[in-house]
């Protein structure tokens, strides 16, 4: 059975919305840094933090990709972002951007590493609420 990650951008985050380009664009700074940690200790760091291709398909255009994976340790990773109806404390209802991170049945227990890795990454970097796999909560946004 698949398993998902939830990244929630909520009212004190960075941003309220994001896209697939935003995704990938945090993806590929991801596979930069760590490759620049690699040159750093002369170590090839980047291929081992970073196994996979950055694929789309058409029918997915502007709502999902996925990261694809020719090692044998990993399979996929599904990146999709979507909105939700949020209620407030207040009893106020708004919209809420999320990204899902999902690991199809084939996913490996390398793939799970990994998007626990990315999740965490794109949690921070966008200041998020990180619903994890094992559905504990991440708070990477500043609360009162």
């Amino acid at each position: 059975m698949a398993e998902n990650a939830f990244i929630k951008l909520v009212p004190s985050s960075a941003q309220q919305t994001i896209t697939v380009e935003e995704v990938k664009e945090l993806l590929t700074y991801y596979k930069d840094i760590t490759s620049k940690t690699g040159n750093q200790v002369d170590w090839e760091y980047g291929d081992s933090a970073f196994p996979y291709e950055i694929k789309e398909k058409n029918d997915g255009k502007g709502k999902w990709f996925y990261l694809q994976s020719s090692n044998e340790r990993y399979y996929a990773i599904l990146f999709g972002i979507d909105q939700e109806m949020v209620r407030d404390e207040d009893g106020t209802e708004r919209i809420q951007t999320y990204i899902q991170v999902t690991l199809p049945e084939q996913s490996t227990f390398g793939d799970k590493g990994k998007a626990n890795e990315f999740c965490k990454f794109l949690a921070k970097k966008l200041k998020g609420e990180l619903h994890l796999f094992n559905e504990r909560i991440m708070y990477y946004y500043p609360r009162k």
